[in-house]
């Protein structure tokens, strides 16, 4: 159970992880996670600096589109300024708005990266799909919901075992393989 938990590598942001190293293991897509992955959950508009990286992401030839639990209303306000596909209230980490992003980006799952903060919805869906998941840190976990709070517990308790078994990545900027 605790496999489906773990991620390929641990970063503090999305602007950490190196897209050559993503090119290097043959990854084209990027299924990118919303609130606390790209902006805060109480950001309201794409950033500067999120702008700067998804136009970083494409000039690489990568796709990316977002794939959020939040109402459409919020990812679109974010997603279509930067011109982003998006799927909304995608009920990760169930397995059907990883696919619908799989169709979006046209690219089969051993292709395609998903980059989020929770492990009980971005990793495990990905990992259920076939997709090759990284974890990062939460823009701003003061700011979370009752149920991502009860998830965190859960990734406590996942992320203990994982690395009494030596399983987990080293640490943040780290990589499994």
């Amino acid at each position: 159970m605790f496999k489906y938990l773990l991620p390929e590598g641990v970063f503090r942001s999305v602007y950490e992880i190196d897209l050559n190293m993503l090119r290097e293991l043959g990854l084209l897509g990027i299924i990118a996670d919303l609130d606390n992955t790209l902006v805060s959950a109480r950001t309201t508009a794409a950033t500067p600096e999120l702008a700067r990286w998804v136009e970083g992401v494409r000039e690489r030839g990568f796709r990316v589109v977002i794939v959020s639990n939040n109402r459409r209303a919020r990812v679109s306000a974010i997603a279509e300024p930067l011109g982003v596909p998006y799927i909304s209230s995608a009920r990760k980490p169930l397995a059907g708005a990883f696919r619908q992003a799989l169709r979006l980006l046209e690219l089969p799952p051993e292709r395609v990266a998903v980059i989020g903060d929770q492990l009980v919805t971005d990793v495990l869906g990905a990992r259920r799909t076939g997709l090759t998941p990284f974890l990062v840190s939460p823009i701003a976990p003061g700011e979370e919901g009752l149920a991502t709070q009860m998830n965190r517990l859960i990734e406590r308790i996942a992320r203990s075992r994982l690395r009494r078994k030596g399983l987990w990545p080293d640490g943040e900027g780290s990589w499994r393989g």
